[in-house]
């Protein structure tokens, strides 16, 4: 009897049985194994890192203490601090403008405001750069029409304030978004409540609207303070000692591997803090019954000197961000050195469109196992695996790459030596290391959390009785998977197979460090080329990733109106 009990028999004691049932519950069974097995592997290069970060003893810590480390953190946060503060002043302001006012222009700007995300941050700065320099056309304007010495009223691009500028201007849209949809979402009582008591609109921002606001404002910031973290092209063209620089510079051009480990395990760091802000700020969000609706009188009234401004103030983020930079490159593609380039652009192309593909359908596959997993497991296992599966997109590339080929190049030895000594198999060099498999599974892993949130809010749609009707009928999880959510999810598949597959186009850092030395994509090719200031010859490959990276855009406009 005391057996039955124990395993929740029929005799077990009322109590007892909840806690049986959660015990139950809580065992990982059938599809819940291979979620865990892919949350190994997408946890496989944080844990290198953590393990490796300690060999060396504190000498080594103590040695970069005295030399790079503290360049590394004080460029870093500075480059972060300044990205931040300038993205948050634009993306708040813009969207209080477009929410609560109404000026000439204001639908336009309200969707052209997040086009800036479509241009790659390093593409913005070798543009800048060419504008800026001494060399540029606007110093050369400045000397031609008021003497020499203006050109150096201009501030020099290639500074951390200049990377902080090109990064704010690309990356604000983060802020905008998610400010914009929480300023709609607010109670219109509120607002008019303390205007009719005296207040005046700016002071009603201030109290009302902005602490309101202020969870969805440091949701946005959060992601821009991840995606300056992760930044590579600006931070080396523009010569700022970063992490990402430290790493990259570390392993590749030193062969300090553990340098570069031990400056991973300290960058991760960084990206804990951001995660767990990130995460916060999930919390304390709210919506009201009477938030602003489309075509509602605007909460402020503008003059018309103030509506031509506040038009101004819209318009001048599009036009730093995206019009100014596509115009640049249009400009610089109709050139003879940008269509002399051409004659390998094709191969170039070709090899984006294969790994974007490649990686794309790697990422759905593992999405939609992760997904089907998580929709029927009560396991908190399993949810704990699936959240560190979906880290990735958090983590910078550079930090990525160096994680994974820590553990890999060890197994990749051995795997190597059995192939020789058991089966005869004697290759050029290692199986693993330096091929397109490994270049694959770390943009994966980098770009699985695009790819689960499509296939998870796709899976929230679907009933739980077509489930059960299924397995009534004797279908198997394969093929209820294969046969009812497949099909079902085609549309969330669709946008998440083009988010992985542009993101991967764009993708630098990871690409730089792990491609093959055959292997040339788009983003390659064109940090290649701007690196030897050869901006012409890069202009169409680059904008050829400009309007690549629409699509998302007009993916992540269209689902934060909804």
């Amino acid at each position: 009897m005391s057996r039955i009990r124990r395993t929740g028999g029929p005799q077990a004691s009322a109590a007892e049985r909840p806690a049986v049932a959660r015990r139950a519950l809580a065992r990982p069974r059938g599809w819940d194994w291979p979620a865990l097995a892919l949350a190994a592997l997408a946890a496989l290069p944080i844990l290198a890192i953590l393990l490796a970060a300690p060999s060396g003893g504190m000498d080594a810590i103590v040695h970069m203490a005295g030399s790079v480390l503290p360049r590394y953190v004080v460029n870093t946060a500075a480059l972060m601090a300044l990205t931040g503060m300038l993205a948050g002043f634009i993306g708040v302001g813009c969207a209080w403008l477009v929410t609560a006012a109404e000026f000439p222009g204001r639908r336009v700007l309200g969707w052209a405001l997040v086009l800036p995300l479509a241009v790659p941050a390093y593409i913005a700065a070798y543009i800048y750069a060419d504008l800026l320099d001494y060399a540029g056309p606007v110093q050369g304007a400045l000397r031609g029409a008021f003497g020499e010495g203006t050109g150096a009223l201009v501030p020099p691009i290639r500074s951390l304030p200049g990377g902080a500028f090109i990064l704010a201007i690309v990356l604000y849209p983060y802020v905008y978004l998610l400010a914009r949809a929480a300023f709609a979402a607010q109670s219109l009582a509120q607002f008019r409540a303390a205007r009719s008591l005296g207040a005046a609109p700016s002071r009603a921002f201030w109290r009302i609207a902005l602490p309101a606001a202020r969870p969805a404002i440091a949701g946005g910031l959060a992601l821009v303070l991840m995606e300056t973290l992760a930044d590579f092209g600006v931070a080396e063209y523009f010569a700022i000692p970063t992490f990402s620089t430290g790493i990259f510079r570390s392993w590749l051009a030193m062969g300090d591997k553990q340098a570069a480990l031990k400056l991973a395990a300290i960058m991760l760091l960084f990206v804990i803090a951001l995660v767990a802000l990130e995460a916060s700020t999930r919390s304390g969000r709210s919506e009201s019954r009477d938030g602003r609706a489309r075509g509602a009188a605007p909460l402020i009234e503008l003059s018309p000197g103030r509506r031509i401004l506040a038009s101004l103030a819209c318009a001048l983020p599009v036009l730093l961000g995206f019009v100014l930079p596509a115009l640049h490159l249009a400009r610089l593609a109709t050139s003879e050195a940008a269509l002399g380039a051409t004659r390998d652009l094709a191969a170039y192309a070709s090899d984006s469109l294969w790994l974007g593909l490649a990686t794309a359908f790697a990422c759905l596959a593992a999405a939609l196992l992760l997904a089907f997993a998580r929709s029927r497991s009560a396991s908190p296992l399993v949810g704990g695996a699936i959240r560190l599966a979906t880290l990735g997109y958090a983590l910078p590339g550079a930090l990525l790459a160096v994680g994974l080929l820590a553990p890999l190049g060890a197994f990749d030895v051995e795997l190597t030596r059995f192939a020789r000594d058991t089966l005869g198999y004697a290759p050029g060099g290692l199986l693993l290391t330096g091929t397109s498999l490994v270049l694959i599974y770390a943009l994966s892993v980098r770009f699985l959390t695009v790819a689960y949130n499509s296939v998870e809010s796709g899976m929230a749609t679907i009933p739980a009785n077509l489930d059960a009707a299924a397995r009534s009928l004797g279908a198997g999880p394969a093929r209820v998977l294969a046969r009812i959510h497949a099909p079902l999810l085609a549309p969330s598949l669709g946008a998440a197979a083009a988010l992985v597959f542009i993101d991967t186009l764009r993708e630098l850092p990871a690409t730089l460090i792990l491609r093959p030395f055959n292997l040339e994509t788009l983003a390659t090719r064109t940090y290649r080329l701007a690196s030897d200031e050869r901006l012409a010859e890069a202009s169409i490959p680059a904008l050829i990733l400009l309007a690549a990276g629409i699509l998302p855009v007009i993916l992540l406009h269209r689902t934060a109106r909804r």
